[in-house]
């Protein structure tokens, strides 16, 4: 058997007249236009007919036995299932109260018999054609009021996670900083009231931003669309400065560019970590320098002579104590760094000896990993830091050695790209994943969570480098392929403010 095409319809009609031939050519006329139409003679079965399947429209006759069209007319408008139905009056009565009438009761047009075909199709057409916008709009009306209802839900439970947010948060206008509402716990930390801070900036509250900082970040945000976890001094109405951690978001408030600012306060935090590291510095660094020494003592052979496997037992604590000390030193250098006690000393520096330098300092490296370290240097002069930048250099390259296989090749070069350079460090190592590309310039992040028992690695190494990049105003990011291999670039101004 073959599957027949289901029939479709342009729209659903009833015709309601008790003359047999009015029924067969309304019929015929209709279904020749793609109509589906279904003939009664009697208004009660009409009525029944369309409560039981609504028509699209329905074309009444008026003078008719036991029930005319107007009380045909009447009911159906009384029934929520057939009042919207439009009614079209065929009648051969055209006294002007009769049309009156037949409007009244709840007709939307209205043919004079004997009728023309044309016309009568045409205002079939018009009819249903209005029907189907009422749908349409009557639809669209709802959706709207669903998305109205569920908007102000929404509307609601932020006001609620605002108000009472632990977490000060704020709203302010993009371009000008001007603050449009905030909440108790902002209010808490800046020390003003609310009168006091809505429709004034940040930069007028003297809250420890300037309109330069601001412009910055307006910029970032532009460029990504949110800011997460920035850390930030904030400076209250008495003067004291607090830490805060800000994440912030482009929003908008009825056309207006808004950003929506969330501040978490990490002053004691950061506390806690100064109270660390001080302790990391006159606690561990001491006793680990004692240690080194002495397993320096064993290896030299000066305290007696080892057995082979007590010479293996050796090597092993000191390779894991030079590791710890790798460890300490960088968590030292890298809080230093973000607490500003370490200074960038700038000096005019050519660029070219400082990668030759740098790759002076992993050939060794590279040679026992069997790696090709090939140097395309720039002959260009700039203002760095040296020491800084050679670090940096370095841990790029020790990253891309420890991360290649036998017999492949690492790139250190250097472009000129408009006002800045451009350093890169690419190799043919394993790759990293896209979710990782911006995490690994955190502290402790690292591709594989075992990197740092196979490769020696402390999670530091890329936080370091990006923290020494940015002192330098300059920026640091990463391309990857998995399979293929990784590029670190950073950009250094030719000039320094």
């Amino acid at each position: 058997m073959h599957n027949q095409p289901l029939e479709t319809h342009k729209a659903n009609i009833l015709v309601i007249d008790d003359t047999p031939e009015n029924l067969h050519l309304l019929a015929a006329m209709l279904t020749e236009q793609g109509y589906k139409v279904r003939s009664v003679t009697k208004g009660s079965t009409g009525l029944r007919g369309a409560q039981a399947s609504p028509p699209d429209l329905i074309l009444l006759d008026i003078n008719m036995p036991e029930m005319n069209g107007y009380e045909v007319c009447q009911s159906l408008k009384q029934s929520d299932r057939t009042r919207d139905i439009p009614v079209i009056f065929i009648s051969a009565m055209n006294d002007v109260l009769d049309k009156v009438k037949a409007f009244s009761v709840g007709g939307v047009d209205y043919v004079t018999k004997p009728f023309q075909v044309e016309e009568v199709l045409v205002r079939v057409k018009n009819h249903l054609t209005i029907r189907n916008l009422q749908k349409q709009l009557l639809e669209q009306n709802t959706r709207l009021q669903q998305e109205i209802y569920e908007r102000q839900q929404a509307e609601e439970k932020f006001a609620k996670a605002f108000r009472s947010s632990p977490s000060p948060i704020s709203i302010t206008t993009l371009r000008e900083g001007r603050f449009i509402d905030v909440n108790s716990s902002f209010i808490r930390m800046s020390g003003y009231s609310l009168e006091e801070i809505i429709g004034h900036s940040v930069y007028e509250l003297n809250l420890g931003i300037t309109p330069e900082n601001y412009a910055s970040t307006v910029e970032k945000l532009l460029e990504t669309g949110c800011l997460q976890n920035y850390e930030m001094e904030f400076r209250n109405q008495s003067g004291d400065f607090k830490i805060v951690l800000l994440s912030s978001e482009l929003i908008d408030l009825s056309g207006t560019q808004c950003v929506l600012n969330i501040a978490n306060d990490i002053t004691e935090r950061k506390r806690l970590e100064n109270e660390f590291i001080s302790l990391v510095s006159h606690e561990l660094k001491t006793p680990l320098t004692s240690l080194m020494g002495s397993l320096d003592l064993l290896s030299a052979g000066q305290l007696g002579t080892l057995t082979t496997k007590g010479q293996q037992v050796l090597n092993i604590a000191i390779t894991n104590t030079e590791r710890l000390n790798r460890l300490v030193n960088d968590i030292l250098d890298l809080e230093r760094m973000k607490s500003g006690k370490i200074a960038i000393q700038f000096a005019k520096c050519n660029i070219a000896e400082l990668l030759m330098q740098a790759a002076e300092a992993m050939q060794a490296m590279a040679e026992k990993a069997n790696i090709k370290l090939i140097i395309e240097p720039l002959t260009r002069e700039c203002m760095v830091d040296p020491d800084r930048i050679l670090q940096t250099l370095i841990n790029l390259l020790s990253n891309a050695i420890k991360f290649s296989e036998p017999s492949h090749t690492v790139w250190l070069r250097a472009k000129l790209q408009a006002d800045y350079l451009q350093i890169e460090v690419q190799d043919q190592g394993r790759g990293i994943p896209a979710h990782k590309l911006q995490s690994i310039f955190e502290r402790f992040q690292q591709v594989d969570v075992s990197d740092s028992r196979k490769k020696g690695g402390t999670g530091l190494g890329l936080a370091i480098c990006r923290n020494i990049v940015e002192l330098h105003n300059g920026k640091i990011w990463v391309e990857s392929v998995l399979g293929q291999g990784s590029t670190f670039y950073f950009t250094l101004p030719l000039t320094q403010d």
